[in-house]
C-alpha cells in the first residue's frame, strides 16, 4: 500500500514539475520575442525577476516595478501576522494586483492594443504574451 502511494505521489510531483518547466519555457519564448521587438536583447527573458523588470522598463517605468515588489513582499509578510497589520497586508496585496493590471494595460498599449488585450494579458498571461511575441504586433513604445 505504501509503495503504491509513493509511486502515485512521485508521479504527481513529476507532472507538476513538467508543467512548471513548460510554463517557464512558454514565458521565455514569449518574452524573448517581445524584448527583441522592443530593441532589448532576448537573453534578458531567461532571468525570472529581471524579465519582469525589463517588461516594466519597455512599457511603463521601473519605479512602479519597485513599488510592485515592495507591495508584494509587504503583503505576504503583513498578511501572516496575527494583528491589525494583517489588514494592511491585504491592502498591499490589493495594490499589487492593481499595479499588475496597470502593467498589463501599459504593455498592451505599448504594442498598439487596447483594454481588452490588457484583460487577456492579466487573466491568460502566457497565451497573450505569445500572441504579442509571435504575432504581428509592433512595438510602439511606452504610451
Amino acid at each position: 500500500m505504501t509503495n503504491a502511494l509513493s509511486v502515485l505521489m512521485l508521479s504527481y510531483l513529476l507532472l507538476v514539475l513538467i508543467l512548471i518547466i513548460g510554463w517557464y519555457v512558454l514565458q521565455v519564448v514569449a518574452y524573448w520575442r517581445i524584448f527583441t521587438k522592443a530593441g532589448e536583447p532576448g537573453w534578458k527573458s531567461l532571468i525570472p525577476i529581471y524579465n519582469t523588470y525589463i517588461q516594466y522598463r519597455i512599457s511603463w517605468n521601473t519605479t512602479m516595478f519597485l513599488v510592485s515588489v515592495v507591495c508584494a513582499v509587504a503583503g505576504v509578510i503583513l498578511s501572516n501576522m496575527d494583528s491589525p497589520l494583517a489588514i494592511l497586508g491585504s491592502v498591499c496585496s490589493l495594490v499589487n494586483v492593481v499595479i499588475s493590471f496597470m502593467a498589463c494595460s501599459k504593455l498592451s498599449r505599448a504594442f498598439g492594443h487596447g483594454l481588452g488585450f490588457a484583460f487577456g494579458l492579466f487573466f491568460l498571461n502566457p497565451i497573450f504574451l505569445l500572441i504579442l511575441g509571435l504575432g504581428e504586433s509592433v512595438y510602439e513604445g511606452p504610451q
